[in-house]
């Protein structure tokens, strides 16, 4: 194991995953790790200096939205996942005060959507809606798939457009959602609409019959488009796999173990 973390955080502004405490707590006791995993509001005015406090006490943890493409120029030096992302969401700090960010949500997506869905089909057709780095993140797993193609639909064009040249060898832009969702065989929501309240990022009914539907938000219960996907007969899965799965990965960078993930999963289960 490699020598302990002088703290490990969540930073957030809001704090909105309220889950990842509890369930890298769980992994922490299973492992007989004496620390435990605190969630620190941060607004984003804030996170360059509190960037110099972590490195003052050789803090380890994740970082949540909106920090995590900031937090990525804030770090000494990055992975190459999570430069391929343009987003950190896991760092540690080395001996030597290096913080070091890595970006586990490429790897929990990939992992969550094969637990899921089983392993991706080659020529896979996926819809991404949005352009954020969360959409960054699943396009850095896709472009690992054999002859996987995006299609992305994202509120702001620009932002839209410059995510697919990132990852122009498999993303285009579409012009709306029903554009992007034509034909799809797994469409993506990276978007928070879901996250509170009632809306849906797309109409399920305008979504293809073979579709499976993977929802990177995740509530206490099952979000309204999950359920309503699922209504109409399409595999349909919310992200609170992808938030364990990444949460895992990060847990071996900081500690060079694999932890229990049925700890994490029974302290988030439903």
């Amino acid at each position: 194991m490699i020598e302990l973390p002088g703290r490990l955080v969540l930073l957030g502004h809001p704090v909105s995953h309220s889950l990842s405490p509890a369930f890298q707590n769980a992994a922490l006791r299973r492992a007989g790790i004496a620390m435990e995993f605190e969630a620190v509001d941060v607004r984003p005015e804030e996170l360059a200096a509190m960037v110099g406090l972590l490195r003052d006490v050789r803090a380890a943890g994740s970082v949540t939205v909106p920090h995590k493409e900031t937090f990525a120029a804030l770090c000494d030096r990055v992975t190459p996942v999570a430069g391929r992302a343009g987003a950190v969401n896991a760092f540690w700090t080395d001996e030597d005060g290096t913080l070091v960010g890595d970006n586990t949500d490429v790897g929990g997506f990939d992992a969550a959507v094969r637990a899921a869905f089983g392993p991706p089909r080659p020529a896979l057709q996926v819809a991404v809606l949005g352009a954020g780095g969360a959409a960054a993140a699943v396009l850095s797993a896709v472009e690992r798939w054999n002859g996987a193609t995006v299609r992305i639909a994202a509120r702001s064009v620009t932002r839209a457009h410059a995510l697919a040249q990132r990852f122009e060898r498999i993303a285009t832009v579409s012009p709306d959602i029903t554009s992007a969702v034509r034909g799809a065989h797994l469409v993506v929501n990276c978007t928070p609409v879901g996250l509170h309240g009632t809306d849906e990022p797309a109409d399920p009914a305008s979504l293809e019959a073979h579709a499976d539907v993977f929802d990177l938000t995740y509530r206490r219960t099952e979000t309204p488009w999950v359920l309503s996907c699922r209504a109409r007969g399409l595999r349909a899965t919310d992200g609170l796999g992808m938030l364990v799965e990444q949460g895992a990965l990060a847990f071996e960078r900081w500690f060079g173990v694999q932890p229990d993930k049925a700890a994490m999963w029974g302290a988030v289960k439903r």
